[in-house]
């Protein structure tokens, strides 16, 4: 999963999910197959995918070609078609590592006219721009609270603010009132990038309102895929599409002198964007931008595999069960140890996303539609590979009917009881309900709703171009009715998440692993054969922002 970290510096209403048993009609093949998930498959995957030689699965390094080999070498087992480029099993992802040039400028300038020269890397941070070398703006501030434009629940920060040919500046965050996926897509960098384009601005200042905060080192540079053309595909840092070059990060203290300047009380303005009332203004204050970028473009591959459907016309149509295939590579050590293994990060998805194709290879009968399998790149620099098949997919867009994402399972206790983080938005909900009520699993809400899990994981690429798309995570139910297993994911999270203890020697219940690969194969399956495409509810905040337009 995308780091919580990385995500913030990047950048319907929610109906209660758990349901009373129920008695799903789940075909004699599906049942069959189920039976054929063994545990000890699960492992052999996880083993040799966070094994030492695959060096951490970097995408552009011998170890994630290693990954992608491996993941092909599967797939043909079990009778998996190839669905990449040309026949392949491979679809291409071009991407690009982009660094700001030293020594950058950034300049504010009084009602007055006097300068003060930012410190960079202390007061600020400048974005590296991944199409425009050089980047030069002069424009006046203004302040547009969150950054959100919302009419599904009647909010709006540009509302009678004047953004057209200005920089905006905007705080990280969502009013307390949004539902919980909602504000965390509302936070979306990338959202509130288009969102200011939209409205006329030339860049975009994200504040901190905290002031032990210190904004995000950028040495490391930022990611982002190229199309054919070598133009800019997807990105989490910058708007494709839009005239909008310029996008930093300005630390409270800026934030505070920016609005002290314009007669704004600091405290009180943010209290009242909490509360839900927009506090945007026109700023008394200019800003100077100046600098340049450098970039270093590689190859990576997403893998993609079909399992044609029995239906002459639904058999064009295709559900994805989706998983990234990438992690760090080699980085800071911890506890004397660089090499991030990636071992339920996120070896397991991979794992269960291919014992999910086994299972299709004991079903006689395949389902109507047809299946596509979908292990992506670059998912730890920003969801990159998703975004750009679920953006730029190998079959028809408009044929892709939903996503089932497996991201970090999770696989360390029992697995009692699930959370299906964006069902709720869709039909999707039900079979999710079925499968869950076969396997005699609860369906819960989000334990960690303030984690923003759902725009952090691959299957957000999907849900902006409007599929309907879930991600399965455990939910809080323990056999000792004490119901509190966030707390040990908490403790393990805090020492193996994204540390390079993560791997095959760490803590695993590859039991739980197999109740994980049965639970989205019933979904698909489920999905696959329903005569309905799944459908986004009624006024949903998701189906309204992306999926108009969709059958």
């Amino acid at each position: 999963m995308m780091p919580l970290r990385s995500w913030l510096a990047l950048a319907s209403f929610c109906l209660p999910l758990t349901v009373a048993a129920q008695s799903p009609a789940i075909d004699k093949p599906a049942a069959s197959a189920l039976k054929k998930v063994k545990p000890a498959d699960i492992k052999a995957h996880i083993q040799y995918l966070a094994d030492d030689k695959l060096q951490g699965r970097q995408p552009g390094t011998p170890g994630y070609q290693m990954a992608v080999d491996y993941v092909t070498q599967q797939l043909k087992s079990f009778g998996v078609q190839p669905a990449g480029d040309n026949g392949t099993f491979v679809q291409k992802v071009r991407l690009r590592r982009a660094f700001v040039k030293p020594e950058p400028l950034l300049v504010l300038r009084d009602a007055g006219g006097v300068p003060t020269a930012l410190t960079a890397g202390r007061d600020y941070a400048f974005y590296p721009n991944p199409a425009a070398p050089t980047v030069q703006t002069e424009a006046p501030l203004v302040f547009a609270g969150y950054g959100i434009t919302a009419p599904e629940l009647k909010y709006d920060d540009y509302q009678g603010l004047d953004a057209n040919g200005k920089i905006v500046v905007v705080v990280r965050g969502a009013p307390k009132s949004f539902p919980s996926t909602v504000s965390a897509a509302s936070q979306d960098l990338l959202l509130v990038m288009q969102n200011a384009a939209r409205h006329g601005a030339l860049g975009v200042l994200v504040a901190s309102a905290n002031p032990k905060a210190s904004v995000p080192n950028l040495k490391r540079g930022a990611y982002s895929v190229l199309d054919a053309k070598g133009q800019v595909a997807a990105s989490r840092t910058y708007a494709a599409g839009y005239n909008l070059n310029l996008l930093a990060s300005v630390d409270a203290a800026t934030l505070n002198r920016l609005l002290t300047a314009a007669q704004l009380d600091t405290a009180r303005t943010l209290a009242a964007m909490r509360s839900g009332k927009p506090a945007s203004a026109a700023l008394r204050t200019t800003a100077r931008a100046d600098f340049g970028s450098t970039y270093q473009d590689f190859d990576s591959y997403n893998v993609v595999g079909k399992i044609p459907g029995s239906d002459k016309q639904l058999g064009k149509e295709y559900v994805v069960h989706s998983a990234h295939l990438d992690h760090l590579g080699i980085s800071t050590p911890v506890k004397g140890d660089s090499l991030y293994n990636g071992a339920h990060d996120n070896a397991s998805g991979v794992a269960s996303v291919l014992e999910i194709a086994r299972l299709y290879s004991h079903v006689k009968q395949k389902p109507k539609r047809s299946i596509l399998l979908v292990l992506q790149t670059g998912e730890e620099l920003g969801l990159l590979g998703s975004a750009y098949f679920a953006s730029h997919p190998t079959v028809p867009k408009a044929q892709i009917v939903a996503d089932v994402n497996t991201d970090m399972p999770t696989i360390i206790a029992p697995l009692l009881s699930v959370v299906p983080l964006g069902a709720q938005h869709s039909s999707l909900l039900e079979p999710v309900k079925r499968a869950a009520s076969y396997l005699e699993l609860t369906v819960e809400d989000d334990p960690e709703p303030e984690q923003n899990r759902f725009i952090r994981s691959d299957q957000y690429s999907f849900v902006m171009q409007g599929i309907p798309a879930l991600h399965i995570k455990y939910g809080n139910k323990t056999k000792d009715g004490k119901n509190n297993l966030s707390e040990l994911v908490q403790k393990w999270r805090a020492e193996t998440y994204h540390k390079p203890q993560d791997d095959i020697n760490g803590l695993f219940d590859f039991e739980a692993g197999k109740k994980y690969v049965q639970l989205n194969f019933l979904i698909g399956y489920q999905v696959a054969n329903d005569p309905q495409r799944p459908k986004w509810n009624a006024g949903d905040f998701f189906g309204s922002r992306f999926g108009a337009g969709r059958r």
